[in-house]
C-alpha cells in the first residue's frame, strides 16, 4: 500500500486535536477554510489524504480498504473533532470503533453519502467520471458556486486533477451495497454525531430517512439553501457545532 499523507494546520502541541476526512475527488487541502478556523480556535488539525486521491495509488479502492488506511491516524491518537465529508462521512463512521474512549469527541458529518440505491450509484459514478475527463478551472466552479472562494475553487479543481477515474471506479464498484446509515445505532458513549444535510433541492445526497432518530446523543439538521460543499458554503454553521 502506499505511504500516507496528510495536510496539517496548528501546533503539534495544541491541547485541542482535529481530524479532517474528506469526499471524493478531494484533497487534504481542500479543508483550508476550515482548518485555518480550527487552527485559530487552538486546535491541531490532520487531514489524511484519501488512498486513491492526492497521487496515491493502490489496487483495492474498497470501503473497507480505505478505512483502514485511515487506522493509523487514530489507533494512537485521540481528537476532540472529527469531521468528514461526503465519501468522508462513511468512512469516519468506520472509524468509530477505533477511537479511544479517553476522550468526549464531537464528530459532525457532512452531507455523508450513508445510503445509496444501485441507480444512484451509477449517476454518481457517471458524475465524477465527466468530471475526470472535463476538469473545470477555478473560474468555471465559481461561475456555478457563487458562494465559494477563490482559494476553495482552485482546491476543488485540483483535487479532481490529482483523481482518477480507476479510483472512481472502484471505490463505487467495491462498495455495493452502498448502506452505512446502520453504523450510526452504534455511538460510542464518549461520542457525539451531528448530521448536517444539505438542501435536497440543491443536490444534497444526505437524506434525513437514513438518520435513526431514536439514538442517543446524534442529531441531525438539514442546511436550506445550502449545498453539498458545506465546507465551502455554510463555515459558521460547522464553527457553531464544535465545542471551542
Amino acid at each position: 500500500m502506499s505511504s500516507i499523507s496528510a495536510s496539517q494546520w496548528g501546533s503539534p502541541t495544541a491541547s485541542k486535536r482535529a481530524l479532517l476526512i474528506h469526499g471524493m475527488s478531494m484533497s487534504s487541502q481542500s479543508w483550508e477554510g476550515l482548518a485555518q478556523l480550527l487552527a485559530a480556535e487552538g486546535f491541531f488539525v490532520v487531514a489524511p489524504n484519501l488512498l486513491g486521491h492526492a497521487w496515491r495509488r493502490d489496487t483495492d479502492y474498497s470501503m473497507l480498504t480505505l478505512a483502514e488506511d485511515l487506522r493509523p491516524y487514530v489507533m494512537d491518537t485521540s481528537y476532540d473533532v472529527i469531521i468528514g465529508h461526503s465519501l468522508g462521512g462513511p468512512l469516519t463512521l468506520l472509524l468509530l470503533p477505533l477511537l479511544s474512549n479517553t476522550k468526549e469527541t464531537t464528530v459532525i458529518l457532512l452531507d455523508p453519502a450513508l445510503e445509496l440505491t444501485k441507480e444512484i450509484i451509477n449517476k454518481y459514478k457517471t458524475q465524477f467520471l465527466k468530471e475526470l475527463e472535463n476538469i473545470r478551472t477555478a473560474d468555471d466552479h465559481m461561475a456555478e458556486n457563487p458562494a465559494w472562494s477563490r482559494g476553495d475553487s482552485m482546491l476543488r479543481a485540483l483535487g479532481v486533477f490529482m483523481c482518477d477515474r480507476t479510483v472512481v471506479e472502484r471505490i463505487f464498484e467495491g462498495s455495493r451495497p452502498w448502506s452505512y446509515s446502520g453504523l450510526l445505532k452504534n455511538i460510542p458513549p464518549n461520542v457525539k454525531i451531528t448530521v448536517l444535510a444539505s438542501d435536497p433541492a440543491l443536490g444534497g445526497c444526505c437524506h434525513l430517512e437514513h438518520v435513526p432518530r431514536d439514538v442517543a446523543r446524534l442529531h441531525a439538521k438539514v442546511l436550506i439553501g445550502i449545498g453539498h460543499w458545506i465546507q465551502y458554503e455554510a463555515l459558521d454553521t460547522i464553527m457553531n457545532e464544535i465545542p471551542l
